[in-house]
């Protein structure tokens, strides 16, 4: 498999992607996932956090597979610095109630997927983030974002606050952003194009001072706007 970054085909650049876990076996299992589809080049294995910072520094990856739970320097402790770095993290793990990952999305990683995500959802988990969407598991989506909601008045009414930045048909888009929903279901349910979905969610994130979608959703559901 080329690493290099160029499609073997000619179709453009690979999808750059380290692997973090500390189990060898599941490493090798998410490397033949990832290999075997189209477009995704898997450049480098880490077995923690510490491994995969430096990784991220040495490979430049475009995505980061980061586990959870590992011995020493975990995935939580390790995801703000790598995405300081610029890769995108997802944060992969075994239990779909795992709280700590709150944490590592505060921090900017753009993704949570359970280990026993299917080969062809992880590929196309990969390309999403790879194209600045957020991807989180399905089961978990709303249980996850909706827990931020130990929220009182004080912190519904600064959500709000920010949320006032923007103009109707923005919120009206980053609603339906903070549901989950890729752009081409945004703009197939708000009756505009893709394109225009991927300005306003731009322009959102610009305004309100967010780095990525999953941030923007949490903002959305601090102000109870669902």
């Amino acid at each position: 498999m080329c690493a290099s970054g160029a499609h073997p085909d000619g179709g453009g650049a690979l999808i750059r992607t380290l692997i973090a876990d500390d189990e060898q076996l599941v490493r090798a299992g998410l490397r033949l996932i990832l290999e075997a589809a189209p477009g995704i080049a898997v450049v480098g294995e880490a077995a923690d956090g510490d491994e995969a910072l430096a990784a991220a520094i040495r490979l430049r990856p475009d995505v980061v597979l980061l586990d959870v739970r590992m011995p020493g320097t975990d995935g939580l402790a390790a995801a703000p610095r790598i995405v300081a770095k610029g890769p995108k993290v997802v944060m992969l793990t075994t239990f779909d109630l795992d709280e700590y990952v709150h944490e590592a999305l505060r921090a900017g990683a753009v993704g949570f997927l359970l280990k026993d995500t299917p080969p062809g959802e992880l590929a196309a988990a990969v390309r999403t983030v790879a194209a600045g969407n957020a991807m989180l598991a399905p089961t978990v989506t709303r249980r996850l974002i909706s827990s931020f909601a130990e929220r009182g008045p004080g912190r519904r009414e600064a959500a709000r606050q920010r949320l006032a930045r923007l103009t109707d048909r923005e919120v009206a888009v980053v609603r339906e952003v903070a549901r989950g929903d890729a752009n081409a279901d945004v703009a197939r349910r708000l009756g505009m194009s893709e394109g225009t979905v991927k300005a306003y969610v731009s322009r959102a994130l610009a305004k309100l001072g967010v780095s990525n979608r999953v941030q923007l959703a949490i903002l959305v559901h601090d102000a109870d706007l669902l």
